[in-house]
């Protein structure tokens, strides 16, 4: 069998300057090895290693979910799961228990809305204690093609969040939820998007190169005074105190369904009822 397209992959492969994980040289075996067989595999798959629940992923992975930005594929702790561990809660849980487990047809939002089917297996430490859980997803054979969130009639959404793992993680979240959702690094790409795209809901990082996330909404809203700001912020609400506009915040990392009625009540402001 032969994969075409496909190029031999390895950590070696990557840049991971920006991780605190340091170099894979100084990494455990088991997870060197782990990382070597996700990043090699020809299937999309996710890796979530460690207490910290750090999540990896591969070029295939990347590729369905349309990340295209991180450097390298993993190695922070993400403010959400992404979508096939948010689905599949309890197979993650049973695995890392050191229990094989499979999510049988797992209706997913990344390239397209279709059902996979996820197989979680134990990644186990030389002691024997399982160190992390390796997720591999396959399409469901002829399974049909649900509705594109770029068809659903959810909110359009720009992102400002400067670690770019974290927001490829969230864009990809509030996709799998049948939003719009742009991302951007830096305050001045997002008054570009801005400028020359309308939006919905700005969701912000607080702390923010050249420009705190409150800064920017405030220029934001002087411009659309209709749009809705969700801050994400990993401080407190400190910097939040009597601001001028109204706003929704959420402390990191926040959970699935606090995300879920945050924008819940945005849709119900934007959208009057009838």
């Amino acid at each position: 069998m032969s994969f075409p397209g496909l190029s031999p992959r390895s950590t070696a492969s990557y840049d991971w300057s920006a991780s605190d994980l340091g170099s894979p040289a100084s990494w455990p075996y088991a997870l060197r090895l782990s990382a070597d067989v996700l990043f090699n595999a020809p299937m999309p798959g996710l890796m979530v290693w460690g207490p910290e629940s750090r999540v990896f992923y591969n070029d295939a992975y990347a590729a369905l979910a349309g990340n295209s930005q991180a450097r390298a594929p993993g190695g922070s702790v993400p403010p959400l799961w992404p979508a096939p561990l948010a689905t599949a809660r309890d197979a993650l849980a049973q695995a890392r228990t050191g229990e094989p487990a499979v999510a049988p047809a797992q209706l997913l939002s990344l390239d397209e809305a279709r059902a996979y089917d996820l197989a979680f297996t134990p990644l186990r430490l030389e002691d024997g204690q399982v160190g992390g859980v390796l997720c591999m997803l396959a399409p469901v054979p002829d399974a049909p093609l649900f509705a594109s969130p770029d068809d659903a009639t959810g909110l359009r959404i720009l992102v400002v969040e400067d670690n770019l793992d974290s927001q490829y993680l969230v864009c990809e979240m509030l996709r799998a939820f049948g939003h719009e959702a742009d991302g951007v690094a830096h305050p001045d790409d997002a008054l570009a998007h801005l400028a020359r795209e309308r939006y919905d809901l700005l969701f912000s990082d607080v702390s923010l190169p050249g420009m705190s996330g409150v800064d920017l909404a405030r220029q934001a809203i002087q411009a659309a005074p209709a749009m809705r700001v969700i801050f994400a912020s990993g401080y407190g609400d400190t910097m939040l105190r009597h601001l001028d506009f109204p706003y929704l915040s959420l402390q990191k990392p926040y959970e699935l369904d606090q995300l879920q009625a945050a924008l819940a009540q945005v849709e119900q402001q934007l959208r009057p009822r009838g």
